[in-house]
């Protein structure tokens, strides 16, 4: 007797649908799965024999074969238990014929007590099924508030086979997993950490304001114990509120990632990802054996904050270069070739010598001249023009550091923030550019929307031939300044905006001769 039902796979951060078709009959009790299975695949036919029989549903002496198609995609991992479990109990006339099983999709890992576990990657997975024509989704209930942002088909968690038959065959009501999206609108709206506990720093947090406006990568630069971290971990506060699509998107990866917490269901709130110095290249950009999400991917529509970056390996730093340009990785492994977003705001953070104290007013440096350059050469001079704006964070003194008055809030800087991104999106919509932010603009964009009067042209002429820019780095100047001008709500580049954006170069201006 054969029986089909339906599931789905991962392939990168999406989904696509799978038909596990079953063939049992009486003979030697052998059960075999084909289709491209990789191990933790083949080992599913132990768990599902002991499963079935610990529910009370023992498969006894049959010869059973599992077919996964389509059979030229490779699958991998514990999601398909289920789907196998109910193919057997269709099989054994288990489940009513009247159970219409082409349109229901079954994802779960089981147990050997017939327990459901959840598994990575649910929502991406709902997304495939829903976009395959299914309206009923069986997962682990532990993954149900995830799977249940898909709209058009209805998510049922469910914790045991048992109830997962007697749900199907109408013998108990189970109510469906609802998404809220109230929940997730006034989520998104609170700040865990807020600008107005950073004490002083009136530049540093401008520098930051002008950064997330446009979608500027940043470096600063400081002492150790200026508050560069404390900002830095604020930054997620003063950008725009994710949209519903940024929100899906960003949690796709962070599920296939295993980054999720058990009834979690929409990250409400920009990814902050800051990884130690000492995280290798392929943990930044994601691979192993078959390709998984590192964490540029996992920073993606948030921040990536590399603290201490010049003690970060070379070979970690300069996978960054080709993201920022591409606002994508592209991870090729034996297993495969995958594609992950990888669109991020890159914060940095550094000391300006080995020992954290050139500049500073009372402490000496006690690095040789030599060390500082052999320190700053850590950083390439691709990877430092590909960030917009470098910044000094200084010491603060004693009544700076015992000022009681609060600064400004993240919510009053968010407002500027956003009128300025939005300032800039009309203007792209109206040349029917989809450009969100003015880091985006590329050669052409800057040209039409970075044009400066003889005042500012003479400003930049100076600071170019000055500081000895390159290319990218005069136009990343220019894109800087058109942020200024947006913030202050100016449609024209004036010559202040152009001062303040080449005062934001720091390492192009302060340290050539240190």
């Amino acid at each position: 007797m054969l029986s089909t039902v339906y599931t789905a796979a991962l392939s990168g951060i999406d989904g696509f649908e799978v038909a596990v078709e079953c063939d049992a009959h009486y003979g030697l009790g052998s059960f075999d799965i084909i289709g491209l299975p990789d191990t933790s695949v083949k080992e599913a036919k132990e768990r599902v024999k002991s499963a079935m029989d610990n529910s009370g549903f023992p498969i006894g002496d049959k010869s059973v074969i599992i077919n996964m198609a389509p059979a030229d995609k490779k699958k991998e991992g514990s999601c398909f238990d289920l789907a196998i479990a109910a193919s057997l109990l269709a099989n054994m006339g288990k489940i009513r014929g009247s159970v219409d099983l082409t349109k229901i999709c079954f994802i779960g890992e089981l147990s050997l007590s017939g327990g459901i576990r959840g598994v990575r990657g649910a929502l991406p997975m709902a997304i495939a099924a829903a976009k395959a024509g299914k309206t009923v989704l069986f997962l682990p209930r532990e993954n149900a508030r995830e799977a249940s942002v898909v709209a058009g088909i209805r998510v049922y968690g469910v914790t045991n086979l048992r109830e997962l038959t007697e749900v199907l065959n109408r013998d108990r009501h189970l109510e469906p997993t609802v998404f809220d999206r109230s929940i997730f609108e006034n989520a998104k709206q609170n700040t865990l950490l807020d600008f107005s506990d950073v004490k002083g720093q009136l530049a540093a947090k401008r520098a930051m304001e002008i950064a997330v406006a446009g979608g500027h990568n940043i470096l600063m630069i400081g002492p150790p114990g200026t508050g560069k971290s404390m900002i830095a971990k604020r930054i997620p506060g003063i950008m725009p509120p994710l949209t519903f699509e940024e929100a899906v998107e960003s949690t796709k990866i962070h599920s296939v990632a295993g980054e999720l917490k058990e009834n979690d269901t929409l990250l409400c709130h920009r990814p902050f990802r800051s990884p130690h110095h000492t995280v290798s290249a392929v943990a930044l950009s994601g691979g192993g054996k078959n390709p998984s999400p590192g964490e540029i991917s996992l920073a993606h529509n948030g921040v990536l904050f590399l603290d201490e970056l010049p003690e970060f390996s070379k070979n970690a730093s300069e996978v960054l270069r080709q993201p920022i340009e591409d606002k994508q990785i592209t991870v090729t492994r034996v297993a495969g070739r995958m594609t992950f977003p990888a669109s991020f705001m890159l914060v940095c953070a550094m000391n300006p010598c080995k020992c954290g104290y050139l500049g500073h007013p009372t402490k000496p440096c006690t690095c040789k001249r030599g060390d500082r350059e052999k320190y700053l050469s850590k950083i390439s001079g691709p990877l430092l023009d590909r960030i917009d704006i470098h910044v000094e964070v200084s010491s603060l003194d004693y009544d700076e550091l015992k000022d009681t008055e609060k600064g400004e809030s993240s919510a009053d800087i968010r407002k500027r923030v956003t009128r300025a991104r939005e300032r800039a999106r009309e203007r792209f919509a109206r040349d029917g550019l989809k450009l969100y932010c003015n880091a985006q603009m590329e050669a052409a964009e800057i040209e039409r929307y970075c044009r400066l009067d003889e005042a500012g042209d003479a400003i930049l002429r100076r600071a170019y031939d000055a500081m000895g820019l390159s290319v990218r780095g005069h136009g990343r100047i220019l894109k800087v300044a058109r942020t200024i001008a947006d913030l202050a709500e100016s449609e024209d580049i004036q010559a202040t905006h152009i001062a303040e954006a080449i005062k934001l170069r720091t390492l192009d201006r302060d340290y050539k001769n240190l």
